[in-house]
């Protein structure tokens, strides 16, 4: 159940991550939306009948632009009730930087499970050459590399709506976010569909409606998370969770499901505000 109370960060960049991180529409300066964006969570069904109900918010702010960066603000409060008495509190915030070209990633991430003491994770990423450098500062100071073929979550989402376009309806990516203890990488599986007209008609929500989104078309998806080191030591194939949300071609997503094997959450726009951005020089 810990896994409602975590994300790839790359959903909120993907919802968000994630989750969205992010023509007219667009923003003059980049391909991707400066915005601000909160969700309802609700549960749809719990497969194992482990969860009877589950309420919680994700409040997500994006912001920054093609020469400054990236910054993505996350935090999710969920509640979630197993019976008998047993309610879990969970309370995930995140703040991440990446810039433009996917070479630097900066993340804090904090996590706390009911009156506990609140889990932290701190550090940062640089890509050099053919691998990524990591450094952690918390939970303990540690440094390690990766393989330089894995993508930060704002170069994902990039990743997926390039594929889109192009009309490809499977992407496989590496993705590494800092979640967990800051040392998991997933490996993602993405099914992209048929793209949605602009004026295709839809259960309205903050985003159908606003001046910036109503030309815009969106793509289905759904990304599955790999347990990378499981995969490679069991081939393993069981996703630890998918996400499931139409992905707006400059960044912005709705409609979110978030399957977690034994049940699975929705999360519907509450809100939607379009937020300023600077123009690069």
């Amino acid at each position: 159940m810990v896994h409602l109370f975590r994300t790839s960060l790359g959903v909120m960049a993907l919802a968000a991550a994630s989750v969205g991180l992010g023509g007219g529409a667009l923003a003059a300066n980049g391909p991707f939306l400066a915005h601000q964006a909160l969700y309802d969570l609700s549960l749809v069904k719990s497969r194992s009948n482990s969860v009877n109900s589950a309420r919680g918010r994700i409040l997500y702010n994006f912001t920054g632009s093609a020469c400054e960066g990236y910054t993505s603000e996350f935090r999710q409060v969920s509640e979630l009730d197993s019976g008998e008495g047993k309610v879990t509190l969970s309370d995930l915030r995140s703040n991440s930087w990446e810039d433009a070209a996917g070479k630097s990633y900066r993340f804090k991430i904090e996590t706390r499970m009911n009156e506990a003491d609140a889990g932290r994770v701190d550090g940062s990423a640089e890509r050099d050459g053919d691998h990524i450098n990591v450094k952690l500062k918390l939970p303990a100071p540690k440094t390690f590399t990766l393989d330089g073929k894995i993508v930060f979550p704002t170069e994902q989402i990039q990743r997926i709506i390039a594929a889109a376009k192009e009309g490809k309806s499977l992407l496989e990516l590496s993705v590494y976010d800092g979640s967990d203890d800051g040392q998991k990488v997933y490996n993602t599986l993405t099914v992209i569909g048929q793209p949605i007209p602009a004026d295709r008609a839809t259960p309205s929500d903050p985003s159908i409606s606003d001046e910036h989104m109503k030309s815009l078309k969106r793509w289905p998806v759904t990304v599955s998370y790999f347990d990378r080191d499981a995969q490679q030591k069991e081939g393993e194939q069981t996703p630890v969770y998918a996400m499931s949300f139409e992905l707006y071609e400059n960044g912005v997503s709705r409609q979110l499901v978030l399957d977690y094997n034994d049940f699975v959450i929705s999360g519907a726009m509450g809100k939607f505000d379009v937020k300023d951005s600077k123009p690069c020089n």
